[in-house]
C-alpha cells in the first residue's frame, strides 16, 4: 500500500509520538516506501522530546480519536492471520501506544515483553520473542536450556531394554534372599518355641486333669460297687486317693511312678518297685512313699512347701480313711538319695519303725534338678463306714 496513513507506535520501531505540554497530539511522521522484498527505509527523523507522567496520562484528544477511526493496515503480511478479539478498537490501539511508551519510560520491560499480545512491529516481537526464551516464544527460566523430562509415559508400551532394566530391579539380591530365609527361621523357630510353652504349661494341665478326676470317680464307683478289691495292683493301676485339704488337692494313687503311666497322667505314684518298694497304708509298720509332678501335667505336688507341722495329708482307699500329720520337710537333696524312703527315714526325724509317709517332687520349680521331701507320721486309721475323718469335714 502507497496511500498514507497515521503512524503509531504500536506497529513500527523506532518511532516516538510528538507531544507536548497542551498534551498528546497527532503522529506527525511519515515513512518512505518500500517495495515487496526490500528492506524497511525510515526517514531520518528530528530528536523527540522525553514524555512526562502528566503527558502519558492525559485523555486522548479528538485528533487521536479522528485518527483511530482511520483503517488499519497490516504492513508485514497479507495471508491469513488469526483475527483480533472483538472490541479491539481504535482507542485500544492508542491506549496500547501509551502503555508501551509508559513501560518503556518506567523501565519495566519484562512485563511488557510478557504479554504476547502486546502490539508491536516485527523486531519488537521478535525482541520481545527472544527475551522470552526463543524464537517461538519459548519460556525460559535464565538458568539454561530445559532439561529434557525423564518421565515415561504411562500409555507407551517398554521397550526391551527398559523391561529388563524393571526387571533386574525388581530381582531381589543375595543378601536380601539371605536375610529373609534367616528371617523366617527365627519366627518359625519362636512360633514353635511358644507353641511347646503353651502345650507344656496349660495344655497337659487340661489333660492330667481330666485324666486324673475321671481315674478318681472311677476309683469311687467301683468301690460302690464292689468292683474291686485289695491287694497286689498292677503298675499304672489306681487303688487309692489322695486328700492335702491345706492345698485343695485330691488325685488319685495308682501303683509305679513311671511317667507315661502314671505321673503324666496327672495321678500320684506310689514307690511299689524294686530296688524304691515301700510299704502300703495297711502295713503295720514301714513307709508309704508317694512322687508326683510339681510343675505341669496336673502338678498335684507344686505347693507342698507350704505345708506346716500339724497339716493333715489322708489316703483313702475302699474300706479305710489313713490320716497322716506332717512332721517335717527337706527343701533341698539330690536325686540320688533314695534313703528318704527308708522305712526310718535318716533327717526326718523318726527314730523308730513307725507308720509313715514321705512325699517327694521337683525342685526348684519348671527343673528337675534336686529333690523335695516332706514326711509325715499316721495319726488316724478310720473306716470308710464311719464317715470321712475331722481332716476332710473342717
Amino acid at each position: 500500500m502507497t496511500a498514507l496513513r497515521p503512524e503509531r507506535e504500536d506497529l513500527y520501531d523506532g518511532e516516538r509520538p510528538y507531544a507536548s505540554s497542551g498534551g498528546a497530539r497527532p503522529y506527525e511522521t511519515s515513512r518512505g516506501a518500500r517495495p515487496y522484498g526490500g528492506r524497511r527505509q525510515d526517514p531520518p527523523t528530528a530528536p523527540m522530546p522525553r514524555l512526562t507522567e502528566e503527558d502519558l496520562t492525559a485523555p486522548p484528544s479528538a485528533a487521536e480519536d479522528r485518527m483511530a477511526s482511520l483503517p488499519r493496515v497490516d504492513e508485514e503480511t497479507m495471508a491469513l492471520r488469526i483475527p483480533r478479539p472483538a472490541g479491539y478498537g481504535a482507542r485500544s490501539d492508542a491506549a496500547g501506544a501509551v502503555a508501551g511508551a509508559v513501560a518503556r519510560a518506567s523501565g519495566a520491560s519484562s512485563a511488557a515483553s510478557a504479554n504476547p499480545g502486546t502490539p508491536g512491529g516485527r523486531a519488537a516481537r521478535r525482541k520481545a520473542a527472544k527475551r522470552r526464551g526463543g524464537r517461538h516464544g519459548g519460556v525460559r527460566d535464565g538458568r539454561g536450556p530445559a532439561a529434557p523430562s525423564t518421565e515415561r509415559d504411562p500409555q507407551r508400551p517398554l521397550s526391551r531394554v527398559e523391561a529388563r532394566r524393571q526387571a533386574r530391579l525388581r530381582k531381589p539380591s543375595p543378601a536380601t534372599v539371605a536375610s529373609r530365609a534367616i528371617g523366617e527361621v527365627f519366627i518359625t523357630t519362636g512360633v514353635l518355641m511358644l507353641l511347646f510353652v503353651t502345650y507344656q504349661l496349660w495344655w497337659t494341665n487340661v489333660r492330667a486333669h481330666a485324666q486324673a478326676g475321671s481315674e478318681t470317680h472311677q476309683l469311687q464307683d467301683d468301690w460302690a460297687n464292689g468292683k474291686r478289691n485289695p491287694g497286689v495292683f498292677e503298675p499304672g493301676q489306681g487303688f487309692a486317693i489322695l486328700h492335702i485339704p491345706k492345698l485343695d488337692v485330691v488325685a488319685p494313687i495308682a501303683e509305679g511312678v513311671s511317667n507315661k503311666k502314671v505321673l503324666d497322667k496327672g495321678m500320684v505314684g506310689h514307690y511299689g518297685e524294686a530296688p524304691l518298694k515301700t510299704a502300703m497304708p495297711e502295713a503295720r509298720t514301714g513307709n508309704f512313699g508317694l512322687a508326683a509332678h510339681r510343675n505341669t501335667h496336673g502338678e498335684p505336688f507344686r505347693y507342698i512347701n507350704r505345708l506346716k507341722a500339724g497339716d493333715a495329708v489322708v489316703v483313702e482307699t475302699q474300706d479305710t480313711y489313713f490320716v497322716y500329720k506332717v512332721t517335717s520337710m527337706l527343701p533341698v537333696t539330690p536325686p540320688s538319695n533314695t534313703s528318704v524312703l527308708n522305712p526310718v527315714p535318716p533327717g526326718s526325724g523318726f527314730t523308730r519303725p513307725g507308720r509313715y509317709i514321705t512325699l517327694t517332687t521337683c525342685t526348684p520349680e519348671f527343673t528337675s534338678k534336686y529333690r523335695l521331701i516332706v514326711w509325715g507320721k499316721m495319726v488316724q486309721e478310720r473306716p470308710r463306714s464311719k464317715g470321712k475323718p475331722d481332716a476332710l469335714i473342717e
